[in-house]
């Protein structure tokens, strides 16, 4: 494991050290108080909980050597465990908690507050807890190079985590507002925003997920970078198609389609390609699949220089 991924499973494992502390004191004060709001929010942590452990396997699994089996190596683990933590808050948390705030309003019984101040008090708790756990993941992004979208795992924690402390502000506010007006209409609201809030963190998650296992390119800038490295070379006349697919966190496939200059033999090919591979993996470490397809184009059909200028 490298130095960015033991940054990455530390901060995993304060988020997990957090939300199983909060989790259970949200369930005990959420049964006690009866609050629809704070057993949405327990709810949330168990999910959250449930999360980091995919993460976690996540973290170990990606890193596997390339086998037989898996050529291209495991680096796509990452973003299959990043799935399963969306699909996660979305069961787990979201829909758990729009059930509770339908259930509340549907509950013509008059919903006692008498235990609210402990239940208060339980989120003022977890508010600390899941704000040191983001500082931690926010401070991570800030040092390192690609920002929150270059790894699956530390972008769920930072969602994870954000939305965690806007839930735990929204329970209080209904709970809040419950216990001054007698209405649990407030507090009923509050556990749907909570709802609503999770699905949609889980759509944008398990969307950028989908997207990755799907087979994603590298971002355009870097594209480009790539091409003009390609067309830089003395031997190629033409660079046809770029393909581009990352693999992993740090992992990227890179397939050129060329046209070489007239008058290489065969072994004169070999060697310019094997350059022309190294210097791609010399500029940019993780392309570590380099592919090469050497075309023939017709004579009438070479580029001039203006026309590969004007393609690029």
């Amino acid at each position: 494991m490298d130095k960015k991924d033991r940054k990455t499973r530390l901060t995993v494992l304060v988020a997990l050290g957090a939300n199983l502390l909060i989790a259970a004191a949200k369930a005990v004060a959420g049964v006690l108080a009866g609050s629809p709001a704070l057993l949405s929010e327990a709810a949330h942590s168990v999910a959250d909980s449930m999360n980091e452990v995919f993460l976690l396997a996540a973290l170990r699994r990606s890193r596997r050597p390339a086998d037989q089996r898996h050529p291209f190596g495991y680096g796509k683990e990452r973003y299959f465990w990043s799935l399963l933590a969306a699909v996660g808050i979305f069961v787990m948390g979201g829909c758990f908690s729009f059930f509770q705030g339908v259930q509340a309003l549907n509950d013509h019984e008059q919903e006692s507050t008498g235990g609210y101040i402990v239940g208060l008090s339980v989120l003022g708790v977890a508010l600390v807890a899941e704000g040191g756990s983001l500082l931690r993941a926010l401070y991570q992004v800030r040092g390192q190079s690609g920002g929150i979208g270059s790894d699956p795992a530390l972008r769920t924690v930072v969602a994870e985590d954000g939305t965690a402390v806007l839930g735990v502000l929204l329970a209080g506010a209904g709970m809040a507002l419950h216990m001054v007006t007698g209405q649990v209409v407030w507090e009923a609201s509050a556990s749907m925003a909570i709802g609503l809030l999770l699905v949609y963190v889980a759509y944008r998650l398990g969307k950028e997920a989908r997207d990755q296992l799907i087979g994603e390119a590298v971002d355009p800038e870097l594209r480009r970078h790539i091409r003009a490295l390609l067309d830089e070379q003395p031997e190629i006349d033409n660079v046809a198609d770029l393909l581009t697919m990352r693999l992993g966190l740090d992992s990227t496939l890179v397939a050129a389609r060329i046209d070489l200059r007239p008058g290489l033999d065969s072994e004169e090919v070999e060697v310019v390609s094997e350059r022309i591979k190294a210097a791609v993996v010399e500029a940019w470490p993780e392309a570590q699949h380099v592919f090469l397809d050497i075309t023939d184009a017709p004579p009438g059909a070479r580029p001039t220089s203006a026309t590969r200028d004007a393609s690029a």
